[in-house]
């Protein structure tokens, strides 16, 4: 089965691991094990696991860890929750277990590519519904109504969004859930940012609106723990936990029971969690929109919620040719725009140190003014 090359895996994995100062990382800075075992205050947790077996975990997941996990939504069953090897596996069983060849899916664009390359890997026609800088990054929701028609099999979202860190708004998403309900169509909410918006306004999840929401999160970009490489799929619907509980029996059967103890005491610690990644995320924005503002060769628009911004620059520059010179002249990484199939633009995190952050854009300005005298720029 051919796949198409995911262009910002491949790039990032290429360059991330060599360079100074990494401002293209999505996560929230990711903790130590001695600081995330401080933040909870069980700093002996892992003595008191020594006596736990190391044997296969349970297909579905650790029973406690979906329990926590259901308590994030309201009125989801355990049953409802199943663990995954981070989003990308949630992400990767959910197409395969409902899509089939020919089925109709409906995805946004810019985005993870995995959330339309994958559907079209298993044979779908996907279509994109191509969101614009004009319009805040937010999906014209009449052209979505159009794209899905009557025949379509799913709805594929991601809130907030990568790359741009927009937000949709509970009425936004209400307005999703109908068009799903008239379709019968499923909607796949990618929400692996959940929880980083930074006014603090809270916007629900998708399945406390729509019940035909198949939802999938991770422990990685909000809560810190990256390295757990735990993630889950939250769902209402028992015919869809059916199959993917059967196509769970071809992938990776189970987690690791061990890490799902940490993740367990992550998410009786949630809040905390959320307060301190919040505070990194609003004080890094500030560092980053003040840049921009003063940076007159790069415009963008603001994000709302996550870890991620995408900022237009304003030079006839290839985005990657601009990346690469940034890697190798300043020693500073971001993702060019030409990963999202969008060029002009480049995708940053500022999710990570302080100080790393400000000095990468100290750089960057450093080489926007040395291209700034040799290229046209583009207004």
């Amino acid at each position: 089965m051919k796949v198409d090359p995911f262009l910002v895996e491949r790039f990032m994995g290429k360059y991330e691991h060599d360079v100074e100062l990494n401002l293209a990382e999505t996560c929230v800075k990711p903790f130590t094990l001695g600081e995330f075992l401080r933040l909870v205050g069980r700093e002996d947790y892992l003595e008191e696991l020594k006596d736990l077996p190391l044997t296969y975990g349970y297909v579905e997941g650790l029973p406690e860890l979906r329990e926590r996990v259901a308590k994030l939504y309201r009125d989801l069953p355990p049953e409802g929750v199943l663990i995954t090897r981070g989003a990308i596996d949630a992400n990767f069983l959910v197409f395969f277990s409902l899509i089939e060849p020919g089925d109709r899916v409906v995805s946004i664009f810019p985005a993870y590519q995995q959330l339309y390359s994958l559907p079209k890997t298993f044979g779908a026609e996907v279509r994109l519904l191509h969101l614009r800088e004009a319009d805040g990054w937010l999906p014209d929701l009449d052209e979505l109504s159009r794209l899905v028609g009557k025949g379509a099999k799913m709805m594929v979202v991601n809130n907030p969004h990568n790359p741009t860190g927009a937000l949709l708004d509970g009425r936004a998403l209400e307005e999703i859930c109908n068009l799903a309900e008239e379709a019968g169509a499923y909607v796949l909410a990618d929400e692996s940012y959940y929880g980083l918006e930074i006014s603090g306004e809270r916007v629900p999840s998708m399945l406390d609106l729509c019940d035909r929401a198949v939802v999938t999160r991770s422990f990685s970009k909000s809560l810190s723990l990256t390295g757990l490489r735990l993630g889950w799929i939250a769902t209402k619907r028992e015919e869809v936990m059916e199959e993917l509980l059967g196509h769970r029996d071809y992938t990776t059967i189970s987690a690791s029971i061990l890490l799902e103890h940490l993740a367990l005491l992550a998410l009786e610690n949630v809040e905390r969690i959320y307060e301190r990644n919040l505070s990194i995320v609003r004080e890094n924005f500030e560092v980053l929109r003040e840049w921009v503002e003063s940076e007159l060769l790069v415009d963008w628009v603001p994000p709302r919620a996550g870890t991620v911004a995408f900022p237009r620059y304003h030079l006839n520059v290839p985005s990657e040719e601009l990346a690469l010179r940034l890697i190798r002249e300043k020693g500073v990484f971001i993702v060019p725009g030409c990963c999202f199939e969008m060029e002009g633009h480049f995708r940053i995190g500022f999710g990570g140190s302080g100080e790393e952050l400000r000095e990468g854009l100290r750089r960057f300005s450093d080489l926007l003014r040395e291209l700034e005298q040799g290229i046209d720029l583009v207004r």
